[in-house]
């Protein structure tokens, strides 16, 4: 039902692949970002809530998931670009309601970091044990998001009796600053020194 659109391997070293057969190889291999063994712990992953998230934030995400070797995974219901590396990868996902934040929830695991700008899902982040951080930076914890959600649902019943709420203001470069900085704190406290 999911389809996985960009893992792409990187490019093989000069002379470890056959020219005419390249899945051949000469006893080197990739180390495939699923397959973890006994002896090694899962690294945490980074997810992002796609549909919504400002491609300058999506740019910081992958320059960070390259610097670090951290697997990145984008989800969304449409066909999301994502740059050749063997630690980003997107996901789509069929159209419907909240079919992508479905997904993510799925398949997070506790201690991986969920990118979103919807509070719904945030709050499912956090009840499975992962962090949620907004685009602008804020870190969402048990002690915000019910007040966050009990916000999003008046601007909605606000939008639903007819009352123009607007959207959300442009993302300026103190918000990129912010979200790099949290972003930055996060891998500091998950990458062995």
């Amino acid at each position: 039902m999911f389809t996985d659109v960009g893992m792409r391997p990187a490019m093989p070293r000069r002379g470890t692949r056959s020219a005419v057969n390249p899945t051949a190889h000469s006893g080197f291999s990739y180390p495939r970002l699923s397959a973890m063994t006994e002896n090694t712990p899962a690294r945490p992953r980074i997810w992002v809530d796609a549909d919504a998230c400002p491609v300058v934030i999506r740019d910081i995400l992958f320059r960070a998931a390259e610097r670090v070797g951290l697997e990145l995974t984008l989800v969304a219901n449409q066909w999301i670009r994502t740059p050749p590396s063997r630690w980003i990868r997107s996901i789509q996902v069929p159209q419907g309601l909240d079919v992508a934040d479905s997904a993510i929830v799925e398949r997070l695991a506790p201690g991986d970091l969920v990118v979103t700008q919807d509070i719904p899902l945030a709050a499912l982040v956090l009840q499975r044990g992962a962090l949620a951080l907004h685009p602008r930076g804020e870190l969402y914890t048990p002690e915000t998001i019910a007040q966050r959600l009990s916000v999003r649902n008046f601007m909605e019943e606000l939008r639903g009796a007819g009352v123009q709420t607007g959207g959300p203001p442009p993302l300026h470069a103190r918000d990129r600053q912010s979200f790099g900085a949290a972003l930055d704190r996060w891998l500091a406290r998950i990458t062995p020194r």
